[in-house]
């Protein structure tokens, strides 16, 4: 390789840190009574790094084997980046406040270098390399968290993050030591070759699902879940559940399927455990949520339930179902995220009691709304359906019937709580419902993508096969 290609190995990490200097440094020379102008500067800055990222490069590995890129790394930081554009499109409204006026860029800043941490993390070829890029992309989360400076719950978020974010790193840090120990290395094709059942490596293993399940919210590592997401602006909730809880379910995957794949019969059985208690009590606590942040919370702890189902199929197929997943749900939970920003910017309603009436006045909202959260349940024909259904049969192939019935029976319930919402939209009455209102264009922008996603991802059977071949080069 030529050292253009191995630069360009690196676009995605060069890409987003010069677009975060480039918007930090853009503000300081913006008048103060011009501020809201870096929004329209930002987001032609990352539409611009979203499509050069597209740009496909040679495979290869840099830093003696730390850094490795390929076809399915670099799909994954794609998705990513298509997550967060359209985060930005609906952040406008947000922004635009004039309590947020004087920190545009910082907001745009931290999202991209909580980005470059993820990219370093899904590309890292040893552990030091995956741990720094997972502090990295945690730390600046914490200050997302936290940005509504004037609202107490939103500094408890930040506060919660930031701690318990220390503890799931400190178990996770312990793991990773322990298997360092066990093999005398901390490449993850060294430690491929030297895998044994031994009881450090086992523990190691434990002290590692443990310390990734905080991060994926996994149960019972997701007490935190509920609670940053409802403190959290809702467009950085949004973030969390999507692109942050991605990046985690990807590199996750990668490890166990590669570093771990001579013990699957061990972690399989932990997954089985975390799978069943994810998807059951996510469900049973969605049942209970009037707000919407929350509900949507745990709605994503269900769904982290069911991607452990791909998972568990292991193998090229199993990821390509996983990735899949990730994809449609990009679409799929930034649809739902997005009606609920436009609705909290126009009327600071953020309950489902407070949507009742919502068609009589916003059809178009309520329509985008039902059609995401169809598509969460997994109802045919939207992609969410096609997403459960590679899942269940990922599950399926190797075994896990009973898995799969469990699962299904959750889908089940889930279809109940979702249906509760859209029937606050479509059937319930209210004297007073949320006034009309016209979203930002930035917003209609975003849910017209999100809900072009979540036909068109179902129905593209080629994207689905894309994903598959480029899957089997892991393997």
């Amino acid at each position: 390789m030529t050292n253009f290609q191995y630069v360009f190995l690196l676009r995605h990490e060069i890409l987003l840190t010069l677009a975060a200097v480039v918007i930090l440094i853009a503000e300081l020379f913006t008048a103060d009574h011009k501020k809201t102008s870096v929004i329209t500067f930002s987001l032609v800055v990352f539409t611009i790094v979203t499509l050069a990222s597209f740009i496909p490069a040679a495979p290869g590995t840099l830093f003696g084997g730390s850094f490795q890129g390929d076809r399915l790394t670099d799909l994954m930081k794609d998705i990513l980046n298509v997550a967060v554009l359209i985060i930005f499109f609906q952040s406008g409204g947000y922004l635009r406040r004039s309590e947020n006026s004087e920190k545009i860029g910082e907001f745009f800043a931290l999202i991209l270098l909580t980005m470059v941490g993820m990219d370093f993390m899904i590309s890292s070829g040893d552990f030091l390399t995956f741990f720094i890029g997972l502090e990295t992309a945690s730390i600046p989360l914490a200050g997302l968290a936290a940005y509504d400076r004037f609202k107490s719950k939103s500094a408890e978020a930040g506060v919660k993050l930031i701690l318990l974010s220390s503890i799931a790193s400190g178990i996770l840090l312990f793991g990773l030591s322990m298997i360092y120990g066990a093999s005398g290395s901390i490449y993850f094709a060294d430690i491929a070759q030297k895998m044994t059942a031994s009881p450090l490596m086992i523990l190691g293993l434990i002290f590692f699902i443990s310390g990734m399940g905080f991060k994926i919210s996994l149960v019972p590592f997701h007490l935190w879940t509920a609670d940053v997401y409802e403190g959290a602006p809702i467009n950085i909730t949004a973030y969390l559940s999507v692109v942050s809880k991605g990046a985690a379910v990807f590199i996750f995957t990668i490890i166990l399927f590669t570093v771990f794949k001579n013990i699957i019969d061990l972690w399989e059985i932990a997954l089985y455990a975390l799978a069943v208690l994810t998807m059951t009590i996510g469900n049973l606590f969605a049942l209970r949520q009037d707000n919407i942040k929350r509900f949507l919370a745990f709605s994503s702890i269900a769904q982290a339930g069911f991607i452990l189902l791909g998972i568990m199929g292991t193998g090229s197929l199993g990821m390509a179902t996983v990735v899949y997943f990730m994809l449609v749900y990009v679409f799929t939970n930034l649809g739902a995220f997005g009606v609920a920003t436009a609705i909290y910017n126009a009327s600071g309603v953020e309950t489902i009691s407070g949507y009742k009436g919502l068609y009589a006045t916003n059809p178009k909202l309520s329509l985008i709304m039902m059609l995401a959260l169809f598509s969460l349940a997994g109802i045919p024909p939207v992609a969410g359906f096609f997403g459960k259904f590679f899942l269940f049969t990922s599950a399926a192939k190797h075994g896990y019937f009973i898995l799969v019935l469990i699962a299904v029976l959750n889908a089940t319930i889930s279809l109940y709580y979702y249906l509760v919402v859209v029937k606050a939209m479509f059937i319930d009455k209210n004297e007073n419902p949320i006034a009309f209102f016209k979203s930002t264009k930035g917003m209609r922008l975003s849910l017209a993508i999100c809900a072009l996603g979540i036909f068109a991802i179902g129905f593209a059977s080629g994207i689905f096969d894309y994903i598959l071949n480029i899957s089997k080069l892991l393997f």
